[in-house]
């Protein structure tokens, strides 16, 4: 069972973060015809889509969205158990040669982010993928770095960190669980 020990950002720097990593994403890849978001289910697709928003009322356009679910795509799908919980996966666009922003939550071991490369390049051959992310905590047991951070937050690896985002949560904030005793 786990406490909050920390709550890290409050709903009024939320929106305040996704508009710094929305402007970093343009000043990179200014080229917005060739661009393409992609949210990881389920939190990265609600923070995509929010980042797709304010894109569009920056450029004027908006940007095609896919949305992944990485779950048959787990290393470690076979110890999860034998029903998994799989949820939509929509790509409705050419991602050849275009250049993809992949969008998750938090970053943690990288290993939810191999697999989402892995069904990426399912849908064909893009020109660079590059990744989003609204917290990064560190602890890789992969070689994965983010192109784009929201926060970076130093945790233990037994303590968890959860984005909460109102689509799902109610509320949005980011907040550093640990493990209760007894």
């Amino acid at each position: 069972m786990y406490k909050e020990k920390q709550k890290i950002l409050k709903s009024t720097d939320f929106s305040k973060v996704l508009k710094r990593l929305s402007y970093q994403i343009l000043e990179k890849d200014p080229d917005v015809d060739n661009l393409v978001l992609f949210g990881i289910q389920r939190r990265g697709v609600f923070l995509a889509k929010r980042i797709q928003a304010i894109i569009e009322e920056i450029e004027g356009r908006s940007l095609p969205l896919g949305i992944i679910d990485i779950t048959l795509y787990r290393d470690d799908l076979t110890v999860i158990g034998p029903m998994p919980l799989v949820r939509e996966t929509r790509v409705d666009f050419d991602i050849n040669g275009k250049v993809v922003v992949l969008v998750d939550d938090v970053l943690f071991t990288g290993r939810t982010v191999r697999a989402a490369l892995d069904e990426i390049m399912d849908f064909g051959r893009p020109k660079k993928i590059q990744l989003a992310v609204f917290v990064d905590r560190g602890h890789r047991e992969v070689p994965i770095r983010a192109d784009f951070v929201g926060k970076n937050i130093p945790t233990s690896e037994e303590e968890h960190v959860v984005v909460e985002v109102k689509e799902l949560d109610g509320k949005d904030e980011v907040v550093v669980l640990e493990e209760q005793d007894g």
